[in-house]
């Protein structure tokens, strides 16, 4: 009988198995820090408007209502530097996950063709690849790769603020990126889902969109941005995101997805509409994250663990000096859960990702932990 199923690797994080049952034993109860979903109330303002919304017998559209392309538009304007994203060139996504692991496929891309990732990075930008069976090549800048891979490469994904580092591309280094690309005639994809939790510098600072007129030098050509709503306002549940850019690519990427089915529900984008126009909540929310973080990241300086990075998002990255997995046992035996940095690729051996998603009560239990 054939052979049915695609070939690809193990969901790494089952390898956290025997770590999470190290941790479980602890008196106190397990603190769970690797992984990074919200566990804080998704706001009343977008939960009332789901709810107001939920009487919805038709299909909604792909493309998206024009009501949320335009408080996508906006908010791009207000929050991200980004003042000439037309509406009509933007879509909302289940989630940016389904984009990032999809998006060579609705590009036509296949054997023969490279995506470029970074070299530190979510390991769905690799599944991606896979499933279009196109190539995944590691890369920071296209200068590390030689002129035959160069020649291969259709899709750039740039992930700013990064995770897991946090690292923060500023706008200089994305007109880098677009220009390479350009001259090589490859896209560029950048997923930017933190870009409302900058730390430190980028606390006051816009974190810069690939669509940014100086990374852009002014034209989305051959250029896309995705986005999410989990982390900014708690509506991992929901699946929403969007995605905006180059014109004729859109329209493609529309016309695909309405061929696929691949549709956000109508109660989903008015609850995305009502979050891009109230900023209270994402303000209120971005504190309880300075807050956790605040108390975090001492208490990890402490326990021998140098943090690196971590300008943006829900994660604080470091390392203790020491093999990945000794670092995640150790954490383990005093009931704290950590992220692998060797799940995102080679470069990440030796270090650790912390989650910041996690109670109050749940933060100062492992702080309490790291210290004793």
């Amino acid at each position: 009988m054939a052979q049915f199923g695609l070939d690809l690797p193990e969901y790494p994080w089952e390898a956290m198995a025997p770590y999470l049952a190290r941790a479980s034993q602890h008196a106190d109860g397990i603190v769970n820090l690797s992984i990074g979903t919200p566990v804080d109330p998704t706001p009343a303002v977008v939960r009332d408007a789901l709810a107001a919304a939920s009487d919805a017998p038709g299909y909604p559209t792909t493309h998206g209502t024009d009501a949320l392309r335009a408080a996508i538009s906006a908010w791009f304007a207000r929050r991200r530097g980004v003042p000439d994203l037309d509406p009509q060139h933007i879509m909302p996504t289940v989630g940016s996950k389904e984009m990032v692991a999809w998006l060579p496929t609705l590009l036509g891309l296949g054997a023969g063709d490279i995506v470029v990732r970074p070299v530190v990075a979510y390991p769905t930008y690799d599944v991606g690849a896979r499933l279009a069976g196109a190539t995944s090549v590691a890369a920071d800048n296209l200068d590390e790769l030689d002129a035959a891979t160069r020649s291969r490469v259709r899709l750039i994904w740039v992930n700013s603020p990064g995770n897991p580092t946090g690292a923060v591309r500023s706008r200089e280094s994305l007109a880098s990126i677009v220009e390479q690309a350009r001259a090589i005639g490859a896209l560029v994809a950048s997923d930017e889902c933190y870009a409302e939790l900058g730390w430190g510098d980028w606390d006051d600072h816009t974190v810069p969109s690939i669509l940014d007129p100086v990374a852009s030098a002014g034209s989305h050509k051959g250029l896309l941005t995705v986005y999410s709503m989990s982390k900014q306002s708690n509506m991992a549940g929901y699946r929403a995101a969007f995605i905006g850019g180059d014109p004729e690519v859109m329209a493609n990427l529309v016309n695909s997805r309405k061929h696929a089915g691949m549709i956000v529900p109508f109660p989903v984008q008015e609850a995305m509409r009502a979050a891009l126009e109230d900023e209270a909540h994402v303000v209120e929310q971005k504190n309880l994250y300075r807050s956790r973080r605040q108390r975090l990241l001492p208490a990890l300086q402490d326990f021998g663990v140098e943090i690196s990075q971590s300008e943006a998002g829900l994660y604080l990255w470091g390392s203790a000096g020491e093999d990945t997995w000794t670092t995640v046992g150790r954490l383990a035996d005093r009931g704290i859960v950590v992220g692998p940095g060797t799940f995102y690729g080679e470069a990440g051996n030796g270090h650790i990702r912390v989650a910041l998603t996690a109670t109050d009560e749940r933060v100062d239990a492992a702080v309490e932990r790291l210290l004793a």
